[in-house]
């Protein structure tokens, strides 16, 4: 089953979120893009997102910082923190503040691709206890 999904592009750098908007609507989903973290706490609150992709460094806000916030204002949204720094701490940190996933960036666009379509082919929880239950 796929689901549409609402995904928060939060970059600094307009090329990134050009590109990862480009993939994300191709793929089907609703795009919605932040250009820091303050941003895009802002736009969580409002949309609810089911998946962020998030810079680690960006001015004002970072990408650490509002993955905190993010988590105490929605748990239940999918975040990929994506970096064009590989270090071990960034990735360990983002990890235990509740990423799904650290991303290197320059990113493989097929990796993207097959992460939206695994994202949108899940049946959520409370529609797999419904299917059980007529099952």
């Amino acid at each position: 089953m796929k689901n549409p999904l609402n995904v928060l592009i939060v970059d600094d750098q307009a090329g990134v979120r050009y590109l990862l908007e480009i993939l994300v609507k191709e793929s089907g989903h609703q795009v919605y893009t932040a250009q820091n973290g303050v941003e895009a706490v802002e736009k969580v609150r409002i949309l609810k997102p089911d998946l962020i992709f998030m810079d680690v460094r960006m001015p004002i806000m970072g990408g650490l910082e509002a993955l905190g916030k993010i988590k105490k204002i929605v748990p239940t949204t999918e975040v990929v923190m994506m970096t064009a720094y590989s270090a071990e701490d960034t990735a360990t940190i983002a990890m235990q503040k509740g990423a799904m996933l650290c991303m290197s960036k320059p990113f493989d666009v097929e990796e993207v691709k097959h992460l939206l379509e695994r994202m949108a082919s899940t049946t959520p929880i409370y529609e797999q206890a419904c299917l059980e239950n007529y099952a």
